[in-house]
């Protein structure tokens, strides 16, 4: 792993922004694995900007996101489809989008045809992650099969609490979601996980220092052959390696981007 510390969540989005953009600039015909949450609305509006201001294209890229809520139909104001659409599709030149249907008649085929979908295109060359509270990347909560494909997860009441914000009752939180499986996720070229803030500090110290394990499903990426993980100094509290990770990547890494 690569870690790159930032003093705050405005430059870890920045970092991230720019590491995409750099990818996009070298492999223009990327597939690109993308993800949904507040964390990514930052990562969103600077590539937003990158676009306008005629540093980065999207046009030669295809996108996969990581999942989508069961039994939510796209126009859903609080469906992932809507989340992308707003927050990035419909501001850049990315036409070739793909995510699951929640509203599919039969979720375990969608799954099954999204996972079909990302292996024809010849799997995700980046890989953009955020972090659950509880370890969980995409909607893997933890015990899931650290070899796992795409499928339907139940949510946890922790993650369902985390994203009720976005609903109106607690209780119109869907309890499931079709999910990219981490074994998905691991056949990915190369990976970019953000996290930012103090709720995050103990999933941060698990998946970066702590043993690999289900109960902690972030932790597998320490097998990763190319994973790039970006926090801020809230998140890295609980890091007792820090000194180290500071003296391979000053400042982030920022000389090195």
């Amino acid at each position: 792993m690569k870690i790159l510390i930032h003093p705050d969540a405005e430059r870890a989005a920045d970092c991230v922004a720019e590491l995409i953009a750099a990818r996009l600039r070298t492999e223009p015909a990327t597939n690109l694995g993308l993800a949904t949450g507040g964390t990514m609305e930052a990562v969103y509006a600077r590539l937003i900007a990158a676009y306008r201001g005629g540093q980065v294209s999207f046009a030669g890229a295809t996108s996969f996101n990581l999942d989508e809520y069961v039994g939510l139909p796209p126009d859903h104001p609080c469906s992932y489809w809507r989340y992308m659409r707003e927050h990035l599709f419909d501001h850049v030149d990315l036409t070739d989008t793909h995510l699951p249907h929640g509203d599919a008649a039969d979720a375990e085929v969608e799954a099954a045809r999204y996972e079909a979908a990302i292996v024809a295109a010849g799997d995700i060359g980046l890989q953009l992650l955020g972090l659950g509270a509880n370890g969980h990347i995409g909607f893997n909560e933890p015990t899931s099969s650290l070899s796992s494909l795409t499928r339907i997860k139940t949510l946890t009441r922790s993650t369902r609490e985390a994203n009720a914000r976005y609903f109106e009752r607690f209780e119109d939180v869907p309890r499931h979601a079709i999910t990219m499986g981490i074994g998905t996720i691991m056949r990915a070229d190369e990976v970019v996980l953000l996290a930012y803030g103090a709720g995050k500090v103990d999933a941060v110290a698990a998946m970066i220092e702590g043993p690999v394990s289900a109960a902690c499903p972030a932790s597998v990426l320490q097998m990763h052959r190319k994973v790039t993980v970006v926090i801020d100094e809230a998140a890295a509290k609980g890091l007792k390696l820090r000194a180290y990770y500071d003296e391979v990547h000053p400042d982030g890494g920022e000389a090195l981007l």
